[in-house]
């Protein structure tokens, strides 16, 4: 999904209302600024606000989705693209929850270690191996390089921890 076009698309539909971003957040019950962060391709709106924001708009949730207007023609593929979409964007959401419970484990395990006086860089190497695994998967969603420059820092930290572990067990 292109975070950037879905907000220009939700600016322009609501321009063509004649609502400001104040008038449309308070119809949504949420924060101006939430509207702002839309528009400007920051994030995206909570899906159960979806429904809502079409009907006001007057688009279907299909365009809103899509970025765009779409024809009766384009309209099938783009719903299936879309659900597709959404599907992978729940899978990550539900991949980001289980990564932050497991990041915290590894963290806390770390910490005990070096309490204890233990060797931790096989730890920390689970860390980094872990976040750079879940920056590619976010990658593969998002399309934005900069995760791929993270996941490749994640990559050469999770090394150099490995070689450190290595060396220091013999």
């Amino acid at each position: 999904m292109d975070q950037v076009k879905i907000g220009k698309f939700i600016a322009t539909c609501r321009k063509e209302k004649h609502l400001t971003q104040e008038q449309l957040a308070e119809k949504l019950n949420i924060s101006t600024n939430a509207v702002s962060k839309w528009e400007r391709g920051i994030c995206l709106m909570d899906i159960r606000l979806l429904k809502p924001l079409s009907e006001i708009l007057e688009v279907s949730a299909n365009e809103i989705l899509s970025g765009e207007r779409i024809s009766e023609e384009q309209y099938k593929q783009k719903a299936e693209d879309n659900f597709m979409l959404l599907s992978q964007l729940n899978l990550y959401k539900h991949l980001f929850k289980g990564t932050i419970v497991l990041l915290l484990t590894i963290a806390f395990l770390m910490f005990y270690s070096l309490m204890i006086g233990l060797e931790s860089s096989g730890y920390a190497a689970l860390l980094f191996g872990f976040s750079s695994l879940t920056y590619y998967v976010k990658y593969n969603i998002c399309k934005d390089n900069t995760l791929l420059i993270y996941c490749a820092l994640m990559l050469i930290s999770f090394t150099f921890c490995i070689i450190n572990f290595i060396f220091s067990t013999l």
